[in-house]
């Protein structure tokens, strides 16, 4: 059945507006799994505009379901992985001067650099994904570094309108096939939310998906138990809806 990972970047954010202890990133996580997280995701950027290092040093341990880390592929972050050992590494590309992540990472221009990111922490017990644009020449990058699994970039789905959106949807589901057939496992984010989720989680193979943002934004107005589980709601009911028999 399809997981969701919860980004809990953004309660990081709002703490840091204030550069004071709340709201905790440790008590989003531990709830959050509480109220059917099964993954907690968390990405450290470079200028630690939200998590800091010793947020993912306390929720690391805390855990009961698996820690799935973000992070740009350079040795300073590649370090902190191998101190806190994540269950899953996500590598994904980063720029200081972008909001949020723009567009997946070039696999086929940073091989050289890639390979022996995914090498080194996969010989560490770590399951390693690249977070990656549906692309068939991406995925076989990928597949060609060792990493076990990718993450689909849905921004572009995320931002399409009118005809664009089946489109992109096709995109998603073709590379998604793709990497399966290549034996990778499938996750998926990037801007999804409660309205368009539910086209993305009834790609089948999908095995996760991870979203931050619109959730911890709702969670102003419903509550962090709500949000959550209205999330997992939509994304299981999407998926169990395309098991169905037809008939």
């Amino acid at each position: 059945m399809i997981e969701l990972g919860v980004n809990i970047d953004h309660v990081a954010t709002i703490r840091q507006a204030r550069r004071g202890h709340e709201p905790d990133p440790l008590q989003a996580a531990l709830l959050a799994e509480q109220f059917g997280a099964d993954a907690i995701t968390v990405h450290v950027r470079e200028d630690r505009r939200h998590m800091q290092d010793d947020d993912v040093r306390k929720i690391r341990p805390a855990l009961m379901t698996r820690m799935n880390f973000e992070c740009a592929v350079v040795e300073e972050m590649l370090r902190l992985v191998e101190e806190i050992q994540p269950q899953d590494v996500c590598l994904v590309p980063e720029r200081r001067e972008e909001v949020t992540t723009e567009g997946g990472l070039d696999v086929v221009g940073g091989f050289h650099l890639i390979t022996p990111a995914v090498q080194r922490l996969q010989s560490q017990g770590m399951r390693v994904s690249l977070f990656i644009d549906a692309d068939k020449d991406q995925i076989n990058a990928a597949v060609n570094s060792g990493a076990k699994a990718i993450e689909i970039h849905t921004g572009r789905y995320a931002h399409a309108t009118d005809g664009n959106v089946e489109r992109e949807i096709d995109r998603i589901r073709r590379a998604t096939e793709f990497g399966v057939s290549q034996g990778l496992r499938v996750n998926a984010g990037h801007g999804l939310n409660y309205q368009n989720v539910s086209a993305i989680a009834a790609i089948q193979d999908i095995s996760e998906l991870n979203i931050g943002h619109s959730i911890v934004a709702n969670a102003v107005f419903m509550g962090w138990e709500k949000a959550i589980k209205t999330m997992k709601e939509l994304i299981v009911t999407a998926q169990l809806q395309t098991l169905r028999p037809r008939g």
